[in-house]
């Protein structure tokens, strides 16, 4: 499945396009868009650690792959209960199971581990994607999409489970929650709604505790439509947003100013940052896995603090 095809680049700003190889304002130049692999159903949920490897999942496949340093694709798991978002700490998979659950797994023994099996005595509608903080608390979000009619969960929201194993409702008045990312100081809690173009920010007053939502930004539309929202997204170490959507990656500064547009062959459903400096865009896009190369480093979330 490794396809190593050269595609170029091309970025939107409000001034009009850059071509590859030019600079992005405030994040430096972009490399060639790579295809690494294709020919599946449908990617998301990219994760990556230190030592290179690349982890996303094929939902229709019920599948989550790993990609190698060298670039080699396998099968992590199968089944996987349709996963879709996933985020690696230290040796532990995170995963949303659109079947109902957040799990992890044990990364050497592929040991799947049940965290989350629900809430208020039901299963969760379609756990989406997840961000995992610095308490060992994992923020997710639960949509519509693939869920059972009824849905098991009479609201759309965001939830977080605390290390000691409570779990708690949050923001449950979006379209669609979706994507979902802390801000590299971890004060800030991005939210990422599909059905609506204002993006959501919440200030983080401790674990599992948020302030009061605020518009934090608005995408950029594809002509011929309004108020489309997000799927995924990441973050790099100054803060700046990478915000899959419609048009390609919109990239957002942490003031909420659009810095450019991303535009890949295929819409993009999610991204990490991986590789050699943690500098390599890795972009799940309906059937293909693509990676650039950038002047921008990802910012790497490092998880609970070991007991002493």
């Amino acid at each position: 499945m490794l396809k190593p095809l050269a595609i170029g680049v091309l970025l939107l700003s409000l001034c009009g396009s850059l071509q590859a190889g030019e600079p992005v304002a405030e994040i430096g130049k972009l490399g060639e868009v790579r295809q690494l692999h294709t020919d599946l159903m449908f990617t998301e949920g990219p994760t990556s650690d230190a030592k290179g490897n690349v982890y996303f999942t094929d939902i229709p496949a019920d599948r989550i792959y790993k990609i190698d340093a060298a670039g080699e694709l396998s099968v992590f798991v199968e089944p996987a209960q349709h996963a879709n978002g996933l985020m690696l700490i230290k040796g532990q998979l995170f995963a949303c199971e659109m079947d109902g659950q957040i799990v992890k797994y044990d990364v050497a023994s592929r040991k799947r581990t049940v965290i989350c099996p629900g809430y208020d005595d039901k299963r969760f509608n379609a756990p989406n994607d997840l961000v995992v903080d610095q308490h060992g608390g994992v923020y997710f979000t639960d949509p519509h999409f693939r869920a059972p009619d009824p849905m098991p969960q009479d609201k759309l929201a965001v939830y977080y489970l605390s290390a000691e194993g409570e779990t708690t409702r949050l923001a449950d008045d979006l379209k669609a929650p979706n994507g979902v990312i802390l801000s590299p100081d971890e004060k800030t809690l991005y939210v990422v709604p599909s059905l609506q173009k204002q993006m959501m920010a919440y200030p983080v007053e401790g674990p599992g505790k948020l302030g009061e939502g605020r518009v934090f930004c608005e995408l950029k539309q594809a002509e011929g439509v309004d108020n489309t929202g997000g799927d995924g997204l990441t973050i790099d170490s100054k803060g700046n947003l990478y915000i899959t959507s419609r048009l390609g990656l919109q990239v957002f500064s942490p003031e909420g100013k659009l810095l450019g547009i991303i535009e890949l062959p295929e819409q993009p459903s999610n991204a990490v940052f991986g590789g050699k400096g943690n500098s390599t865009l890795f972009v799940t896009a309906r059937k293909s896995v693509y990676a650039i190369d950038t002047h921008a480093k990802g910012h790497r979330f490092p998880g609970p603090k070991a007991a002493k």
